[in-house]
């Protein structure tokens, strides 16, 4: 499992921030947790035959831990 974190630093208008902490604060979810699982999402959609650490592969996210 991950043990350490590495900061990832995005620019974006500042009406879609809004938006998205709007929606994400309806869903009692922080900014960060949707984006570790767009994040997630991506790279099991797109790694093609690259090896992926299991508890990449087989994490689910049913526990807001994200």
């Amino acid at each position: 499992m991950e043990n350490r974190t590495a900061r990832l630093t995005i620019l974006v208008d500042p009406l879609k921030k809004q938006i998205f902490e709007e929606i994400c604060a309806a869903h009692d979810l922080t900014p960060s947790q949707v984006v570790r699982k767009l994040i997630r999402q991506y790279i099991l959609e797109n790694a093609g035959d690259r090896e992926l650490p299991e508890w990449l592969k087989g994490r689910s996210s049913s526990d807001g831990s994200v």
